[in-house]
């Protein structure tokens, strides 16, 4: 075997020029980029080094060999050609690894088989010992990567990935490779700002990943010197006497940059369960001096070094799978923004996020951006320099205001700059106007009605399509799905706008706003559940007390629409038996009773609903004389026997629920329910019927055999007055 090498270095994608610049570095020459991969030449002694050191790479590869290749015998020739007895004794392990296609070869196993086949045959002793095959610790590790033509046939150094640097065994929910979370250190300038004693935070670290390689970039450590096995450990080519002078030197400039005094390196993590995690990640690395974490919000974020140094903040908040995140990740990274100018002036910022259109929302202009991929997940480094230039104020801050508050300031030496909260962009401060005048206009008549929630928006402006409703302190906002004659970004930048204004137009905490998504829906979607978090918040009209669940399913448990047709059943129950059929939380029949009822029976057929009846019957002091049915509304119906004075249907538009014999449509089977209803109703009784299917016609027939008045306007109380197609209602006699 020659003195020189043909190296193979792989790497994330996107890493290739950092990594070219690292391994040149570490001595490798005649360096090359591909795709997640390097090469270059270089003797054995850097071979090791490169294992040791690389901070970057996935894998070392040693070629052995390049030929040409047409189909499988070419392949299984031109390995079984290779002498490998010198590197692996007949009763030795072996792993394969094939990647690529092509000359015959469409699957990597196949691949994979032939390779080891012709390996296993080169070295069979005539007794009949070979080698055998053991993924997980092989004393080698062959590689063949087929590439146009060419099978390149190398063997893997490395042994696992070398961004398993074996401290990290407990890890978060979506955890950063740490080769990964070293190249966004280097490309946000941390060795520079290490170099010259800065400090490191972070205020999201989760389990301490960049915290852990960022110390050991700062005190010189080796990634890969607590690796106990390496890819070329059983090797017969190891050269163990050259490998140990390395791996000494390593450990002596680990051990003077670890006797240095340590760097101010803090990590801040929201979440307690990642706390101790993280903390025994960094003991395993031995940097528990060097780092320490502690438990903190984003928006009490304040770096506090023990000299006034200053430094880099780095983080990677999440980037928001589910549905529902676009507000409180808004709001998250609207709060880093406030914290980077209100706590870390003149210090570097970089946020690395998979959600770049978010990190235009920090009120904060990044100088640079580089593109790295997480995975198969495209992401952005943004480089900010923490200073007043580099703030956004807003489309709206002109020259001259700026000009006019420069000049209003007194005048101070060396005084802090004023750092304002993030202005809001034209669009959003075009929204938040809106939001003020509508809260205006019905705060006369909210106080009037003693009510504490309202709808206070509702597509007013067609580009911002949403509804926006207020419970008491709480504002739930449904984000209707977008035509698709509309752009997607457009309307993500739109909604992340009117996002930003709701807290400021309605003064309402952040932390306090719920957001979902509309799809048109089918079927029963619209009472699936969303989430579990099982927190309900209490609300009160026209004297009752109802509970209302913001988080957990599409609706509220709630219908705002219907307040005017629960005050008209308060008004006109004293007395009566009052029956509510899909009766979903009960709030009609609270209202009877309210009101004086005599009694109320509700249906549904949701035990979950019943169960939330229950709690609003009982939260406003009603006993079990009021009853609580569970069926089919159509099957209950025809089997009841009883009478009624005074009845309210307000059916789903579609129902197939898994309980219920068949589908209920409301358009085709209207007649029949009210049919079934109406022979309930006790002389002189009265029936409200209304349904929210925007396409719904009440059948001809119906106006014939019974007293009917369609009451739809006067259903409608202020907050809805725009929107006239919520619902529709009819009052309904027996002739």
């Amino acid at each position: 075997m020659s003195d020189r090498y043909e190296l193979y270095l792989t790497c994330p994608k996107g890493l290739e020029g950092l990594l070219a610049e690292e391994a040149a570095g570490l001595g490798l020459e005649d360096v090359r980029e591909h795709t997640s991969a390097i090469r270059g030449t270089a003797d054995m002694e850097t071979a090791y080094r490169l294992c040791l050191w690389s901070r970057l790479g996935n894998r070392v590869l040693l070629v052995l060999k390049r030929f040409a290749m047409k189909n499988a015998d070419d392949l299984y020739d031109g390995v079984n050609d290779v002498d490998w007895a010198d590197h692996l004794l007949p009763d030795g392990t072996l792993a394969v690894e094939f990647s690529g296609h092509g000359s015959g070869i469409d699957n990597t196993h196949f691949g994979a088989l032939k390779v080891k086949d012709a390996i296993v045959d080169k070295l069979r002793t005539p007794s009949g010992e070979r080698p055998s095959v053991d993924k997980l610790n092989p004393d080698l590790r062959v590689h063949l990567r087929l590439d146009r033509g060419e099978a390149i046939l190398s063997l893997d150094l490395s042994g696992h990935s070398l961004h398993q640097r074996g401290y990290r065994l407990q890890q978060g929910a979506a955890p950063l490779k740490e080769n990964l979370a070293a190249a966004v250190l280097i490309r946000a300038g941390w060795p520079r700002i290490a170099a010259q004693g800065g400090a490191l935070a972070d205020p999201m670290c989760g389990v301490g990943t960049f915290l852990v390689e960022a110390a050991m970039i700062a005190a010189d450590i080796a990634p890969n010197l607590r690796r106990e096995r390496w890819g070329f450990s059983a090797w017969l080519g190891h050269v163990p006497a050259m490998f140990r002078k390395l791996k000494d030197e390593a450990l002596a400039r680990a051990e003077a940059g670890l006797a240095r005094p340590p760097l101010w390196i803090r990590g801040y993590e929201a979440d307690p369960r990642l706390i101790q995690p993280a903390r025994n990640n960094i003991e395993r690395a031995g940097l528990s001096d060097w780092v320490k974490i502690y438990q903190g919000e984003v928006a009490t974020f304040e770096p506090r070094p023990d000299q006034n140094q200053k430094g880099l903040v780095i983080c990677n908040p999440p980037y928001g799978e589910r549905l529902g995140d676009e507000a409180s990740l808004l709001y998250l990274y609207q709060n880093l923004g406030e914290r980077l100018r209100q706590a870390c002036l003149n210090w570097e910022a970089a946020v690395f996020t998979g959600a770049p259109d978010l990190g235009k929302r920090m009120g904060i202009r990044s100088h640079k951006q580089y593109a790295f991929w997480n995975g198969a997940l495209p992401c952005k480094l943004l480089l900010i320099k923490v200073q007043p230039d580099q703030f956004v104020t807003g489309e709206r801050s002109t020259r001259e205001e700026r000009a006019q508050r420069e000049s209003e300031a007194p005048a101070a030496t060396h005084a802090a700059p004023v750092v304002e909260a993030a202005r809001l962009s034209e669009g959003g401060q075009m929204f938040a106007n809106r939001l003020q005048k509508n809260l205006k206009q019905m705060s006369k008549w909210v106080r009037r009605e003693g009510i504490t929630c309202y709808r206070v928006y509702d597509a007013d402006m067609p580009e911002y399509a949403l509804a926006i409703d207020l419970y008491h302190d709480w504002v739930h906002v449904q984000e209707y799905a977008a035509p698709r004659s509309v752009d997607p970004e457009k309307a993500q930048a739109r909604l992340f706008d009117a996002l930003a204004a709701i807290p400021q137009a309605l003064n309402i905490d952040k932390s306090r706003v719920v957001v979902k998504r509309r799809e048109r829906q089918s079927g029963t979607r619209q009472y699936e559940r969303q989430s579990t978090q099982g927190q309900f918040t209490e609300v009160q009209e026209g004297g009752v007390k109802l509970l209302v669940n913001l988080t957990d399913y599409l609706d509220t448990g709630l219908f705002l629409d219907h307040r005017p047709m629960r005050m008209r059943i308060q008004r006109e129950a004293a007395g009566k038996r009052f029956l509510n059929l899909f009766c979903y939380t009960a709030t009609a029949s609270v209202h009877a009773a309210k009101g004086g009822a005599r009694s109320t029976t509700s249906v549904d057929l949701s035990k979950t609903y019943l169960d939330w009846a229950r709690r609003n019957l009982s939260l406003n002091g009603f006993s079990d004389k009021n009853r609580l049915e569970q069926g089919d509304v159509m099957a209950w119906l025809s089997a009841n026997r009883d009478e009624y004075d005074l009845i309210f249907i307000d059916p789903p538009t579609f129902s197939n629920s898994k309980r219920m014999e068949g589908v209920f449509d409301v358009q085709r089977d209207h007649v029949q329910l009210l049919d079934l209803a109406i022979a309930r109703l006790a002389p002189g009784g009265v029936l409200y019927f209304s349904n929210n299917f925007r396409k719904f016609e009440l059948d001809a027939n119906l106006v014939e055999r019974y007293a009917v008045e369609e009451i739809t306007a006067q259903t409608l109380d202020p907050d809805f007055a725009r929107n006239s197609k919520i619902h529709r209602a009819w009052r309904i006699q027996a002739r």
